[in-house]
This record gives C-alpha cells, structure tokens and sequence, in this order.
C-alpha cells in the first residue's frame, strides 16, 4: 500500500503501524515542526463502517482523559461524501517507543513498576467513566520508565453490553467473550494476563483460545466450567514474588465477583511488592 503525501492537510513523514483497517502515520505540523501520530481509516464498505465509528469513540473517550499513563488525544478529522463520513483521521500523542511486549529484559522491579503506571491509567480510565477492554502488551508503550496505555478503540463506558465479542485471545475476559456488561473489573482481568504473560512468556488460559490451540471443544467462546487455572507464576519463573503470583491469579478470577473490585486494591498489592523488591 502506497503511503499518502499528506493527510488532512499533514505532511506524512513515515508509517508507524497498522490495525484491523486502521493505518497510522507519523506526521508533522507544518507551522510548529512538532510529530504527531495519525489513525487514519477510509471507509470503503458497509463493514468498515464499525472501524470509523471506533475512532469516533476513541476521540470522544480520549479527549475526556488526561493522565500520563494515556496517550494524549487530539483533533478529529472527518471527511464526508454525500453527507457520509467515508473518512476519518485522529490526531494523537506520537510515541516513539517499543511495545512492552518487545521488553523481556526488565527486571522483576521494573516490571511491578510497569505494572502500577499501567493500573494508575486505567484508574483514570474507570474515574472518567470508562473501561479499556483491551489491556494486553502490544497495547502498552514503554520509553524509558514512561508508560503509554494506547489504543482505545474498544474502550467503552462502564457496564456497556456489546453488541459482538471484542477482545483479544489469551487477555480476553469471560464477560467480554460472551458479550455480557463489561465493567472495571474486566481491565482488572486484562491486566492481570498482562501481568502473566510479561513475566512468564505464557498466556492464560481463556474463554477465547488462542487460533491454533487444540481444546477438543466445539468453536466459540469456553463456559466459564471449561477454562482452565493459569499455572501460578511461582511455579513458571522461579524467584517470581508470591505476593505477585497471588495477585495475578486474584485479577484473572473467572468469577467476576472474585475479582479485586478496582485498581484500587490492585495498586495498593503493587505498591507493597514494590517496596519488598525495592529492599
């Protein structure tokens, strides 16, 4: 695919990534010199219309968040033919910086440290009203010790019903999987097989099996009866803080109601690891 000259009036200075039918660019703003990144989505069917209504909301949400564990939010660009959107560009924060899961070196500190900037955006998130709904590490941006939650494309108000399954294999949540209220405690479920997979390597066993796992069970998301229990993490990565293990298996509860409630008691254990690690 050929890269545009500009973009809403944007020079575009180089590709930064790509999504289900999103492309996102580096650009640069001719009157300051400074680099944003642009989602930019072109409607070229009836289906795609889902992906322009994503941005929209992702512009809506984002734009009502300020914390600096979140990418920052921009304009929104809309271009309509016929009195239809058919286009759309938003303007965002430009990070340029890996995905945490391209960091496998970071020590058991660094990582609980990770951790706590990653619950304190989501916080902020549920303090604002609204749930991520797809914390895993590529959606994570690690510069130095500052973390970058992005993309909010299925980010939603607390207790939405949705109308088909979102999520992603291996971080997904029961409740999201099979399409009931998705609330705080379904971050607290993503973070915590965030949490599993960047120490161990491993992901959990979800509703949602990853393509290519054999489960010898019909197609379709997994009864809550048929997940199986992650391996504790004290038993996969010797050394690994019980405290850490203990918390993760609590986040990733498949009964909702044995979730912790919020970030709040999730940082709260973070913070007293922490200081443990930190002696």
């Amino acid at each position: 695919m050929s890269q545009p000259v500009e973009l809403f009036g944007y020079p575009v200075i180089g590709r930064l990534g790509e999504g289900a039918a999103s492309t996102i660019y580096r650009i640069r703003d001719p009157k300051s010199g400074v680099d944003y990144a642009i989602k930019h989505v072109v409607k070229r069917s009836d289906k795609d219309q889902r992906f322009i209504d994503q941005v929209v909301g992702e512009h809506r949400i984002g734009t009502s968040i300020q914390h600096e564990s979140i990418r920052r939010i921009g304009r929104l660009f809309r271009k309509r033919r016929r009195f239809k959107v058919v286009e759309v560009g938003l303007v965002m924060e430009c990070v340029d910086a890996p995905a945490l899961d391209t960091r496998r070196d970071l020590t058991p500190l660094e990582q609980v440290r990770i951790f706590i900037r990653i619950a304190e955006g989501l916080m902020a998130m549920h303090d604002a009203g609204y749930v991520h709904a797809d914390m895993k590490p590529t959606n994570v941006l690690l510069d130095g010790s500052d973390v970058r939650i992005i993309d909010l494309g299925q980010a939603c108000e607390i207790g939405t019903t949705k109308d088909r399954i979102q999520g992603t294999p291996g971080y997904i949540a029961p409740e999201q999987a099979h399409r009931r209220r998705i609330t705080e405690r379904t971050d607290v479920y993503n973070l915590g097989a965030t949490m599993h997979w960047l120490v161990s390597g491993r992901l959990i066993p979800t509703a949602l099996p990853p393509k290519g796992t054999e489960t010898g069970l019909p197609s379709g998301p997994l009864g809550p009866d048929r997940i199986a229990a992650p391996t504790p993490l004290v038993e996969l990565v010797p050394g690994t803080s019980p405290e850490l293990s203990d918390l993760v298996l609590d986040c990733v509860r498949v009964s909702r109601g044995e979730r912790p409630a919020s970030m709040v008691p999730v940082i709260d254990r973070l913070l007293r690891i922490d200081r443990r690690l930190a002696r």
